[in-house]
């Protein structure tokens, strides 16, 4: 009963019929995209239906179904994974990047105001090694090193703001490895390498081209030192058949053999030599060489700087043109310009850190001295007055057949000519090319050892007979004296060589290995100055001299141009310096025919060779023949107005 009873009471809620109302829930519109992932572009076709999204302007950031998301939001530039194997989680990260090149999506990118960027300047925020007590001590060249690198980023970036083409407007820098070249910290170049940025300097031509000039010929000096160039085959690398004294002018002094115990502990101030003047004259100026051609005596005319510099163009760096005049009768004549910087000699040219050129406001005036300009200018001051304070008195003077040709007693009132000879000397170079050349020796030095005898064949001038059965070599003078040039090397800081002052690499301070090392001296003046070298050993053959004194001069104070010391004086013998800087010969010559036969088969007028300013590459233009004419007519002008004026006044 009792179970009957609880089915009972059970059974009305087993049997009650009950309705369910089911919450209402309407399917959202749900557009297709078919091309791309994530909602379509508002412009495409939409259902009537779909409501107004708010996210219809909103942007959106593609991406490939390939990523790999690694952050759901990463605002920063460069998210490099340093986590394991730090070198390929970079280059994943590098290839992932270029592969997603094309999705970029600027609108996600910060801008910077210009206007905003104009307030905050550049500071040194670097903290300090030490974090004890005391300060760490900076150099004061250190600091002030620092403080100029400050000046000019802050410089480039206000640049950068005004102009909004931001780092694009700076000169273009090449990146070189900080840890030792190519082979990182055990590479190459060991710790340190070449180290850091280094800005690229883009020279300017020296000339600058008009388009009335016509290109006729493009020479590129690496291919032609290779033996692959197209002209390749107009090189002929054999020395001259025969050299001829045609005549000599002017005198030279003897050398003073005190200046070859000359050290650092006993240097010698270089002085000022005040009363000399020299003269650089180009060759169609020069009433000698005028006197030759008129007399048929060559076919080509230069002088020996105009020679060498052609002879070794292959190791400049600097740009430089020289003009050559083609006569109806063939005759050649290498010229240099008026208002060219050809004379000046250069200062660390080869260098691979060569002097900065100054710039607006990012030079201070100590840094200004050190500019390639301000350092040409020196150069070319302590060569002069180098070359005439070696030399005795002019009781040891030795004159020789004609005085100098270009000093005139009446316009040097109080001057006299330095010491210089000039030598005019004619090279059959063969085919029918006599080259005349006016050389220079620079004075006469007494030598114990067997004189040089030169590969070149050469005969007895006409003033000197030769005896029988004795070999007379054209540069002997009596009592046993010899003809030498005399150049001198500068130096014109010698706090870049000092390594704990973050020095250049491979700098040499002379102070320190003049004395006991002084091949390490010259081993670094041929890396940084090897066009300069090389002109200058290939005049020094030119002019057929036994003996090249070299004098390294330096600064008695880094920051002041105008006082100098000469710390030592070097004896080489051209034919034997030229084998010790790999300076070929041959080669020598064989550019120099290179480009006469390229003049012997234009027509008459006038001919500018010029350097690439950035490029190894030589290049022969044909111009009108009133080309750099122009100043000569204004300054004759000149000459003349003032004339007229003189004769006005004594009326």
């Amino acid at each position: 009963q009792a179970g009957s009873r609880e089915t009972t009471k059970r059974t009305p809620w087993l049997w009650r019929q009950t309705t369910c109302t089911m919450a209402t829930f309407k399917v959202p519109y749900v557009p297709t995209n078919t091309s791309s992932w994530g909602p379509p572009a508002p412009s495409e076709a939409q259902s009537p239906d779909a409501p107004a999204s708010r996210f219809d302007n909103l942007p959106y950031a593609p991406f490939g179904r390939s990523d790999r998301i690694g952050r759901c939001a990463d605002f920063t530039t460069q998210s490099f994974a340093r986590t394991g194997d730090a070198t390929a989680g970079y280059f994943r990260n590098t290839r992932q990047q270029q592969r997603n090149e094309a999705n970029k999506n600027l609108q996600f990118q910060y801008k910077v105001d210009a206007e905003e960027a104009k307030e905050f300047q550049l500071v040194d925020s670097s903290k300090d090694a030490h974090q004890g007590g005391h300060k760490r001590f900076v150099p004061p060249a250190r600091r002030r090193a620092n403080a100029a690198r400050l000046r000019q980023l802050n410089a480039r970036r206000n640049d950068a703001n005004v102009t909004g083409v931001g780092r694009y407007s700076q000169p273009q820098r090449t990146r070189w490895s900080g840890r030792g070249g190519r082979g990182g910290r055990g590479g190459r170049g060991g710790r340190g390498g070449r180290g850091g940025w280094r800005d690229r300097i883009d020279r300017q031509a020296s000339v600058s081209v008009r388009p009335d000039w016509v290109r006729v010929e493009d020479i590129d000096l690496g291919k032609l030192s290779k033996g692959t160039s197209p002209l390749s085959g107009l090189v002929d690398n054999s020395p001259p058949k025969a050299v001829e004294d045609l005549l000599w002018a002017g005198f030279l002094d003897q050398y003073n053999d005190q200046y070859d115990k000359v050290s650092t502990r006993a240097a010698a101030p270089l002085k000022r030599v005040e009363d000399r003047e020299f003269y650089p004259v180009t060759t169609t100026d020069d009433p000698v060489i005028e006197r030759l051609a008129i007399e048929g005596k060559g076919t080509v005319f230069a002088t020996d700087a105009i020679l060498a510099h052609l002879m070794t163009c292959p190791r400049s760096v600097y740009p430089w043109d020289i003009v050559v005049q083609k006569l109806p009768t063939g005759a050649l004549f290498f010229d240099k310009r008026d208002a060219g910087q050809f004379d000046y000699l250069t200062v660390h040219e080869t260098s691979n850190t060569p002097p900065a050129p100054s710039r607006d406001g990012s030079t201070s005036e100590a840094d200004a001295i050190n500019t390639p300009e301000r350092l040409s200018l020196e150069a070319t001051m302590i060569n002069q007055n180098f070359t005439q304070q070696i030399l005795r008195s002019s009781k040891y003077r030795q004159k020789f057949d004609y005085p100098n040709p270009f000093y005139d007693e009446d316009d040097s009132e109080g001057m006299q000519p330095a010491s210089v000879a000039y030598r005019y000397r004619k090279f059959d170079l063969g085919d029918g090319v006599q080259l005349v050349a006016r050389t220079e020796l620079h004075g006469l030095c007494k030598d114990t050892k067997k004189v040089d005898k030169s590969r070149i064949a050469t005969s007895v001038s006409a003033n000197r007979k030769k005896k029988k059965g004795q070999v007379v070599n054209p540069l002997e003078v009596p009592d046993g004296d010899q003809y030498m040039t005399c150049y001198a090397l500068n130096e014109y800081d010698p706090s870049y060589a000092d390594k704990s002052n973050a020095g250049r690499p491979g700098a040499v301070n002379w102070r320190d290995k003049i004395d006991n090392q002084a091949g390490a001296v010259l081993a670094s003046e041929l890396k940084n100055n090897s066009f300069k070298l090389a002109k200058w050993t290939a005049q020094s053959i030119l002019a057929g001299a036994s003996q090249m004194k070299i004098g390294f001069v330096s600064r008695k104070s880094p920051k002041n141009a105008y006082e100098h010391v000469v710390l030592a004086t070097k004896t080489y013998r051209p034919m034997d310096f030229s084998a010790q800087i790999t300076l070929n010969q041959g080669y020598m010559w064989g550019i120099m025919r290179l480009f006469i036969k390229l003049l012997e088969d234009q027509p008459e007028g006038k001919f500018v060779i010029m350097r690439d300013p950035n490029k190894a590459v030589v290049r022969l233009f044909s111009v009108p023949p009133e080309t750099f004419e122009d100043s000569d007519d204004e300054d004759d002008s000149d000459e003349e107005d003032e004339e007229e004026g003189d004769d006005d006044g004594e009326e």
